[in-house]
């Protein structure tokens, strides 16, 4: 099970990094685009993450998920901010995950944790988040490819070039 904690860690790194790298693309107005007035902005989005991931990972293993001081619907409403602001929410927030996860050991994994008064084990509450999280970096990518559009670079195999990266990779020794 503690390589259930080490694919965690790395898989909430990666989906951290593709938010990165998509930030590292857009302009401070890009980022608080809205394709209309009921869609979210990136900005909406990394204040929802904010809210969420200090909500369910602070006190992890002994509070309720969802802590008595969120106000989740203020997560969806535009307020002044600034690029840095928004950064700081943004890693913020992942720092809290990552030091929540690497607390844990092996015996943890199958401890009960409550959120909203629901009881998870915490290997249920980890695959909790490893749904939504990712769920919500797609949308801040897709988002940022719409705001680039041909600027647009890449965060996986980009199109057309499918062919050229797997002759890459299995031109490669095999690693595991």
């Amino acid at each position: 099970m503690d390589n259930f904690l080490a694919s965690s860690l790395k898989q909430f790194r990666e989906f951290k990094g593709l938010g990165d790298k998509t930030f590292d693309q857009l302009s401070d107005e890009q980022l608080f685009w809205q394709f209309n007035p009921s869609s979210n902005s990136i900005a909406l989005i990394v204040k929802h993450l904010h809210g969420n991931m200090l909500s369910r990972w602070t006190d992890f293993l002994n509070t309720d998920g969802e802590k008595e001081g969120r106000n989740r619907d203020m997560e969806f409403e535009n307020t002044a901010m600034d690029r840095s602001e928004l950064m700081t929410l943004w890693n913020e927030g992942w720092d809290c995950l990552f030091h929540a996860l690497e607390s844990l050991n092996e015996q943890d994994l199958s401890k009960t944790i409550f959120i909203r008064g629901e009881g998870h084990s915490v290997l249920a509450a980890i695959h909790r988040q490893l749904a939504h999280y990712p769920y919500h970096v797609g949308q801040i990518v897709y988002i940022g490819k719409m705001c680039q559009d041909e600027q647009w670079t890449s965060l996986s195999i980009p199109k057309g070039k499918s062919s050229d990266f797997n002759q890459e990779k299995f031109a490669q020794a095999k690693k595991k």
